[in-house]
């Protein structure tokens, strides 16, 4: 049995984001010591490093939730996992063109700087031009 300190430890994980993903349902409720502290088992390990895995490749935590229901049903068809999967590769592809149009965007603004006086700045100057302003930064 695992100490909510050490199941924090063993995945890279906050003890408040553990106190989180078990608010929203995402870990189940722990078993208790007689002291009332929390204590973990290794499918609770496992259970929060699929969750951490996930997040780092960016799937939101309801896509996360969706998930884990359909690994507690191993026998059925795993077409919506991959409905999932695709739908957080094309948001990924998304983010992509983003920022590629970002990257442009600051190459561009410094390529154009002349390297004068900060009244001269050409990255202030297109920072402060709200006209030029790519679509959609988030």
């Amino acid at each position: 049995m695992l100490s909510i300190g050490t199941l924090a430890q063993r995945t890279g994980t906050k003890v408040q984001t553990i106190r989180y993903y078990e608010q929203i349902g995402l870990l189940p409720e722990p078993g208790r010591t007689a002291g009332g502290q929390r204590r973990y088992d290794d499918g609770d390990l496992d259970r929060l490093s699929f969750i951490r895995h996930a997040r780092q490749l960016g799937f939101t935590l309801d896509a996360i939730r969706e998930l884990l229901d359909l690994s507690d049903n191993p026998n059925q068809s795993c077409a919506d996992i991959d409905r999932i999967a695709h739908r957080q590769l094309k948001e990924v592809e998304a983010r992509i063109v983003r920022l590629e149009a970002l990257r442009m965007e600051l190459k561009r603004m410094l390529s154009e700087c002349r390297h004068d006086t900060v009244a001269d700045c050409r990255v202030l100057e297109v920072l402060s031009d709200h006209a030029a302003c790519l679509t959609d930064h988030r």
